[in-house]
């Protein structure tokens, strides 16, 4: 079961947050073992794993960035431990800012680490407007139209992944 399944919702990037709260709280009552302590022990755990179940849903659910990487495993897009190639054109502009970065674990420089600081948080606000216009409205979208958006929707979390490595190298510079 999945967890758009358990909670009654479509597979989307954008779940409806108020359905998942609600979801969470009703089947957190229940499916909360204290309610199942007289029943056989293969309903207690029935019970816990659907406790279980609920809990890890909800942890998926209400953060965006769990919930592409979760509907991209899902729809069998991204695998663990993929070898995913970038495009050549954002590696290309990607350059200047990894040689930026390496200058600056040798030779620190808070002005210079401001502007790099910035430059990537630009990029990472492009590719999430990229990534907001591809993901709204995907599960209205027939299969062959959600196949090619799945394809976008891939390259746009490789490229944010690699911002987000990025921007923890400039975290551990000023640490």
């Amino acid at each position: 079961m999945t967890y758009f399944e358990l909670y009654g919702l479509p597979v989307s990037f954008h779940p409806d947050q108020n359905v998942v709260k609600q979801q969470f709280y009703a089947l957190s009552k229940k499916y909360h073992p204290d309610f199942y302590i007289n029943e056989s022990a293969a309903k207690q755990e029935e019970v816990l794993e659907l406790s279980t179940l609920n809990n890890k849903a909800f942890q998926v659910l209400k953060d965006p960035q769990k919930v592409l990487q979760y509907v991209l495993t899902l729809k069998e897009v991204i695998t663990e431990g993929e070898n995913y190639t970038l495009p050549q054109s954002f590696l290309m502009e990607m350059m200047d800012v990894n040689e930026a970065v390496m200058d600056l674990q040798f030779d620190p420089d808070p002005e210079k680490m401001l502007q790099i600081r910035q430059q990537i948080n630009d990029f990472a606000k492009k590719i999430d407007q990229e990534l907001f216009q591809y993901t709204q409205g995907f599960e209205t979208l027939d299969a062959e139209q959600q196949a090619v958006q799945l394809a976008k929707i891939k390259d746009i979390h490789y490229r944010s992944k690699y911002l987000h490595r990025l921007q923890q190298s400039l975290a551990k510079i000023n640490n």
